[in-house]
């Protein structure tokens, strides 16, 4: 599924050295404002333990996981609603993804320097992030006042649209009072047309703490009611030069259990509201991505639209019990093998083989 999420932060917070080791890609990491000023794109794996286990019971010749697509977006400044720094193209940009990642500086490295001109405290995590929000509900209002009055007028034509200029007019005043978008309490029909509205801060969020390497085992206060996950971007750099044992014991002498990279991959996946199911064969294991809430013959799709164009039936086992049992004779011998019709709602984890008809 061809979704994105996209990295934004103030210039030099550590978003393209993230991003760098996040997609293991050259990008520009310098150490001045918008050194990033077309975004970068990135295809990064979502780890995920089960594909392993799957493997070991079917000895596929490889693996493939599910990937989530990152986009380094240059970073914004204060006016960039009205058009500092480049702030048109990049909110352009940012209003092409789905979701968004914003890498808030924790670290306190007095070497890399701040935006110029910058009168508030050198590290100030809430400041920055709220000058970030403040851009983006700029940029919504300033997106809301211009559709506004075209949406007054189609209303009048076509009462369906009546629902989408209501919620506009609500917005408004929702996003004055410096809220974002997504939290003004809708009905199901209202977010339907505020969607429609593309504004940026309706889209979900999550943050990334850029700390120093003896702040990861810190407890971070919630920003705008979401925890941001902690990631030391220098350490994750240096993860990526290291083989795997290497990194399992520079990962031990920090005290992780896994690195960060892979816990904002995770998070990245569930922020769009993304999960997998499996395919399992002597070929190879492969997750597929589908949205939550997705049926079975969407879920065939995502392999090839033939599938679900002819979809007959799905063969399904949960994961747990494909692993318990030993696959799918296992499976099929315990009578835990169901076959599923196109009413069936995939489940996150389920095992799945396809049966059609073109």
């Amino acid at each position: 599924m061809a979704l994105s999420i996209g990295i934004v932060g103030l210039p030099n917070v550590g978003k393209s050295t993230l991003f760098t080791a996040l997609t293991k890609k050259g990008g520009l990491a310098a150490n001045y404002p918008f050194a990033t000023i077309d975004p970068n794109v990135g295809i990064v794996d979502v780890p995920d333990s089960r594909l392993q286990k799957l493997a070991d019971i079917v000895h596929p010749g490889r693996i493939v996981p599910a990937a989530v697509e990152f986009v380094d977006i240059a970073g914004l400044v204060k006016g960039a609603s009205e058009g500092e720094g480049l702030g048109n193209q990049f909110l352009a940009n940012i209003r092409e993804t789905d979701a968004i990642c914003e890498v808030v500086r924790y670290f306190k490295d007095p070497n890399v320097m701040r935006e110029v001109g910058r009168t508030a405290d050198f590290v100030d995590p809430a400041g920055d992030a709220d000058t970030i929000m403040t851009e983006l509900i700029l940029a919504d209002l300033g997106t809301l006042e211009k559709q506004l009055p075209k949406l007054e007028k189609e209303s009048k034509r076509d009462k369906e649209l009546m629902p989408k200029f209501n919620v506009a007019k609500r917005l408004v005043d929702w996003l004055n009072e410096g809220n974002r978008a997504s939290t003004m309490e809708m009905s199901d029909e209202e977010r339907v047309a505020a969607k429609g509205l593309f504004l940026l801060t309706m889209k979900p969020i999550l943050y990334v703490a850029n700390v120093d390497e003896d702040m990861l085992g810190d407890d971070f206060a919630p920003i705008d009611g979401v925890t941001p996950i902690p990631i030391c971007a220098k350490v994750e750099a240096e993860l990526c030069d290291l083989d795997a044992e290497e990194a399992a014991e520079y990962l031990e002498s920090l005290g992780l259990e896994q690195p960060g990279l892979d816990v904002l991959a995770q998070a990245a996946y569930k922020l769009l509201g993304l999960q997998s199911y499996f395919t399992a064969g002597e070929m190879e294991v492969k997750a597929w991505t589908i949205p939550v809430g997705a049926k079975a013959p969407q879920a065939a799709g995502v392999i090839h639209s033939d599938f679900e164009r002819g979809f007959i039936k799905a063969e399904v086992a949960s994961y747990e019990d494909y692993v318990t049992l030993g696959g799918e004779a296992g499976c099929k011998a315990a009578g835990r093998l169901r076959m599923e019709g196109k009413d069936y709602v995939v489940a996150d984890g389920d095992v799945m083989h396809f049966r059609f008809n073109v």
